[in-house]
């Protein structure tokens, strides 16, 4: 599944609410390539996801107003953007959690840690949304 737009990048939605978090992965993802928007909380990554339709979301699990899991099952239910592909990204290791996440049709679950970014990466390669000869 090649997501390559004419304009060459990439559309990623990274919803994060730690501003740190997220410019880290925007920078990390910007460096393979991708044209990426960042949101701050589930709802109002909903509200990015309805108009841009990505072709691709991170969604972190911790974040207020609307957690990862509620944002994903909104996005999941909705006609709009239930076949964008989710990748949860979570300092969380609730099996349990995991599990449901994992049921509602997410790519890929990766925890932060120190091995987060490579995964990432790689999952993003195996996707066909970065090349091989980009990883640095």
């Amino acid at each position: 599944m090649t997501c390559i737009h004419s304009n060459g990048k990439v559309r990623i939605l990274v919803v994060e609410d730690s501003p740190t978090q997220a410019l880290h992965v925007q920078t990390l993802l910007e460096k393979y390539g991708a044209r990426v928007t960042v949101a701050q909380n589930g709802r109002i990554g909903v509200q990015i996801a309805n108009v841009v339709h990505p072709d691709l979301i991170i969604l972190d699990m911790q974040m207020p107003e609307m957690n990862g899991l509620q944002a994903c099952q909104v996005l999941k239910k909705s006609e709009e953007t239930w076949d964008i592909p989710i990748i949860m990204f979570t300092s969380l290791e609730d099996e349990d959690l995991i599990a449901s996440v994992l049921d509602l049709g997410v790519v890929d679950f990766i925890p932060k840690d120190v091995f987060a970014d490579m995964v990432l990466v790689e999952t993003l390669r195996q996707m066909g949304m970065v090349a091989a000869e980009s990883l640095a």
